[in-house]
């Protein structure tokens, strides 16, 4: 099977990158499920997005992170695109490492509520400021601005009290998130805005060029 063949050969590189066999055998036995439901499907995108989305329903909220990661990385090795392997090689690399840091506990609930009195520091308001102003010269709706205003400071308040500000701890914090949300279109409008915040939380300064007009999302992001 095609499936266990890309799995094995994930496995070998991530082995020769110096994994433990921890990691290992987490990311087999995961990749074993998804390669399971992944069996007669079409090597495209959108049946893989599909396919994880469904798996990851079954995965419970503390090891979304190192089961996404795991989505992630073995995608290209699904594909059979050794160009796009290489690249994930250079940038960002494969993760073999668990970074032991999580986002505090809390609920969506908790974090929603949480808006109404929550204040922002000045190093957290910079980043918000650019985006929605980036999101209005889009000719985005007001009402489009506020919601995605909200996830954004969802997104702030998870990522405090982080180690390093670096994409590895923004993507612990959102893969983390992400099972807060019950509702799949909800879940997808957050992918959305976790992948064009992130550039103006890291400063990036093309960041307003980054913004897309679109509402579609990818759980692989």
């Amino acid at each position: 099977m095609r499936e266990k063949q890309a799995i094995s050969a994930y496995l070998k590189l991530l082995q020769g990158k110096g994994a433990n066999s921890a990691l290992l055998h987490a990311r087999s036995s995961f990749l074993d499920k998804l390669g399971h439901a992944l069996s007669g499907k079409q090597h495209n995108g959108h049946d893989y997005r599909t396919v994880v989305e469904e798996v990851m329903d079954t995965i419970p909220g503390d090891d979304w992170h190192d089961c996404l990661t795991a989505a992630r990385e073995f995608y290209p090795f699904w594909l059979g695109d050794i160009k796009a392997i290489a690249a994930l090689n250079l940038n960002p690399g494969f993760e073999t490492e668990v970074l032991q840091w999580k986002p505090d506990f809390a609920s969506l609930k908790s974090l929603t509520e949480s808006l109404l009195t929550e204040k922002f520091v000045a190093s957290e308001n910079w980043p918000l400021k650019a985006y929605m102003q980036a999101l209005r010269q889009e000719g985005a709706e007001q009402s489009l601005v506020d919601t995605r205003s909200k996830l954004a400071k969802i997104i702030l308040i998870r990522l405090r009290n982080a180690p390093e500000k670096d994409h590895r701890t923004y993507r612990v914090a959102m893969d983390l998130t992400l099972p807060l949300f019950n509702i799949k279109q909800n879940r997808r409008l957050f992918l959305v805005v976790v992948r064009e915040f992130y550039h103006f939380w890291a400063g990036n300064p093309d960041a307003a060029s980054m913004v897309l007009k679109s509402n579609s999302s990818n759980i692989l992001s």
